[in-house]
């Protein structure tokens, strides 16, 4: 990891900005329906409501059993801390390069992905020297739970403690077992982004971003095998998916960047809950019965703004 925000800010631009373009252009160069996932059966008519504002590109959120927020900070390498819808942002850390995917453990510790720089990311197959971090949700403390891992996009948790990691910019998908084994090169997607493990822990779930948008599931026992469970349409070829978050009744859903969507798998097809959030990074559900409730869908993006996604709630999950 780089100690200086500068270098950081600076192998990271091109990222962004391609995310940006490709956004654009794809809304230039179609006509919206045309980049339209089918929409799934109505849960809800009001639109996302913005409920906080990260000072930075927010990576990736999640939610705690208290329904305290947690977002990474792309550009400056900081856990922000959220405590309820409408709060201030909480500086939790400065630059700890947890510019990655994000999860809470069952003693609500929070782990977080390092390496999500362009450099990392194109290399990280080769040469697998990110951390991920173990983080305090109340003081901060910042120590190191795993290194040797490829530049950490997304980060999953299996029921049993086991955590998975993707490297964006190659094709390695990296596991850490609760007894500390790393291995950077479990299993192989092209190209892996968003990733979530199934309520059981024996599948886990991968979302290809580009060049063929595809949402994989890898047999946990069997990883030399990855499944291409459900491919996106022809018109999302330039979808950019990215996030993933699994719903009360295991049903993976993915951010977009280009699609402006919130896909939803179901019955092997992909469908959209939510469209017009361009450029969203992660979707995950609240916890507990106050702050980020439980059952509210929440979107995160490259704005930094945090949405409430009516559409996506479960009315009675607890």
């Amino acid at each position: 990891m780089r100690s200086s925000t500068t270098p950081r800010t600076a192998i990271r631009a091109p990222r962004a900005l391609l995310a940006v373009a490709l956004a654009a252009a794809a809304a230039l160069l179609s006509p919206a329906p045309a980049h339209a996932a089918p929409a799934c059966e109505a849960t809800a008519a009001a639109p996302p409501v913005q409920v906080a504002h990260v000072p930075d590109w927010a990576e990736s959120i999640i939610v705690d059993q208290r329904g305290r927020m947690f977002a990474t900070a792309y550009f400056t390498g900081r856990v922000y801390r959220i405590d309820a819808p409408g709060s201030t942002p909480v500086a939790l850390t400065g630059n700890i390069g947890a510019n990655g995917g994000i999860v809470v453990r069952d003693d609500g510790q929070l782990l977080v992905g390092t390496g999500n720089d362009l450099g990392h990311s194109l290399t990280g197959d080769l040469f697998p020297v990110s951390k991920l971090l173990l983080v305090d949700p109340d003081s901060g403390k910042v120590s190191t739970y795993a290194s040797g891992l490829g530049g950490i996009d997304g980060v999953a948790l299996a029921p049993d403690g086991t955590v998975y990691t993707t490297t964006v910019g190659g094709r390695n998908i990296g596991r850490v077992t609760p007894d500390g084994r790393v291995d950077p090169a479990w299993a192989h997607v092209l190209m892996p982004n968003g990733i979530a493990v199934s309520p059981q822990g024996n599948e886990v779930y991968v979302i290809q971003t580009t060049p063929s948008p595809a949402l994989y599931r890898i047999p946990a026992d069997d990883p030399a095998h990855p499944e291409r469970w459900i491919p996106a349409g022809l018109s999302d070829t330039l979808g950019l998916p990215d996030g993933l978050t699994l719903d009360s009744r295991g049903r993976p859903l993915i951010a977009t960047h280009a699609a402006g969507q919130i896909w939803r798998a179901e019955q092997g097809t992909l469908c959209s809950v939510q469209s017009g959030l361009y450029l969203s990074t992660q979707i995950t559900y609240g916890h507990g019965d106050h702050g980020f409730s439980a059952g509210k869908l929440y979107r995160s993006g490259v704005d930094g703004k945090i949405y409430e996604v009516p559409a996506g709630a479960e009315p009675g999950v607890r």
